[in-house]
């Protein structure tokens, strides 16, 4: 059980700051993902506008938040 939260979360912001950011590996990742998901069916989207109404409504009420 976590006890001190702001401790964890300043160890979290540490770490994540001194991790480097590796592009090679980050591409290849998105690469990998894109891969299984073709291979899922999932992309080429037969209708890229499929479910449009649903992101436009989500992107307004979260762009409406102060």
């Amino acid at each position: 059980m976590i006890k001190n939260n702001k401790k964890i979360e300043k160890f979290e912001r540490e770490l994540i700051r001194k991790e480097k950011t590796n592009i090679k590996k980050n591409l290849q990742l998105v690469d990998a993902m894109y891969r299984e998901a073709v291979e899922m069916g999932v992309f080429p989207l037969k209708d890229p506008l499929d479910g449009i109404e649903v992101v436009i409504k989500i992107a307004k009420v979260v762009n409406s938040v102060q």
